[in-house]
């Protein structure tokens, strides 16, 4: 995996979506076209501090003049939302990297997306992708109320009659069993809060949904308090090189100290760039980004460990 390249942009046009949530239209300075991207995608935003954060592509992947991505403002977040907030406003330059898809449309009979507040970002370029397409789709999109509901204007727009939305402030609360019954081909999306995530999983599963036909993005990996983190060794396929990982570094950690340059970017498990292969060994995966199907052969070294060993395809 190479290096993604990092644009200068210029904000176009930064408007409040809702009274948290920043939409903000990016252009290139001097070119007409940005790179390609397909529905699902995110970019990184790179901060003055060097630190980077993520942000899924909201705007229409056939329009390749501008970039659209929307933050909501965390006060109780690390301060990336808070300086965007503050610092990208129009005229501004946001250093912005190409695109790159760990959320794509699956090749589906049926598609059924639940999304949840900031969540509808990646869900709106998916939508309306999928209608242009003639595509059967369903949407439901949560939030507290309507006033609070990001992009809802563009998301009815996008889905027409396919969307149901809940706002639970105004007394209709999402059930996770709205979902229904697995149908045969049909995909499952789910964007939002973790404890969505976990709701809808459950109630899919329960009603017959292969995990397989479930599909995620998250904002930020499952934390698991009791989780003690042990001591374990990497071997290199390349070389057969051992590594010891001690308890208090990760992986990816331990991997740059030897010498092997890793790509990175939110080191927290939800963007993907560091992911590797690994051929044995058993894996405790903590990340929120590698699909049940890929966890056999895929490691996130950033945050995921291993039982006493892993091989890794490097």
């Amino acid at each position: 995996m190479t290096a993604r390249i990092i644009m200068k942009l210029r904000v176009a046009a930064a408007r409040l979506a809702t009274a948290d949530v920043l939409h903000l239209t990016l252009v290139h300075p001097s070119r007409p076209k940005l790179p390609a991207w397909e529905p699902g995608a995110h970019v990184d935003l790179r901060l003055p501090d060097g630190k980077i954060r993520q942000y899924s592509l909201c705007g229409d992947p056939q329009d390749l003049r501008t970039y659209e991505i929307a933050i909501k403002r965390e006060d109780a977040g690390r301060g990336a939302s808070r300086w965007a907030h503050e610092a990208l406003v129009e005229g501004a330059i946001a250093h912005v990297s190409a695109p790159r898809n760990n959320f794509p449309i699956r090749d589906a009979s049926r598609h059924l997306f639940v999304l949840g507040g900031i969540g509808v970002t990646p869900g709106l370029a998916m939508a309306r992708r999928l209608r242009a397409d003639g595509a059967e789709i369903a949407v439901h999109f949560c939030a507290r109320t309507a006033a609070e509901a990001p992009l809802l204007t563009e998301l009815s727009e996008a889905c027409g009659d396919r969307l149901s939305t809940w706002f639970s402030g105004e007394g209709a609360r999402f059930d996770a069993a709205s979902v229904g019954p697995y149908s045969q081909g049909a995909a499952l999306y789910v964007c939002g809060p973790h404890r969505l995530y976990e709701a809808v999983r459950d109630a899919a599963l329960a009603l017959g949904w292969p995990e397989t036909a479930i599909h995620a993005e998250a904002f930020q990996a499952p934390v698991d308090e009791n989780f003690k983190p042990e001591p374990f060794d990497a071997t290199l396929a390349s070389s057969g090189a051992t590594l010891h990982v001690p308890a208090d570094r990760s992986l990816l950690d331990v991997l740059r100290e030897h010498g092997k340059i890793m790509p990175s970017s939110c080191e927290l498990g939800v963007c993907g760039s560091c992911v590797c292969g690994y051929t044995e060994g058993v894996v405790i995966h903590r990340d929120a980004v590698i699909s049940t199907a890929d966890r056999q052969d895929r490691i996130a070294p950033c945050v995921s460990r291993a039982r006493v060993s892993v091989t890794l395809d490097l």
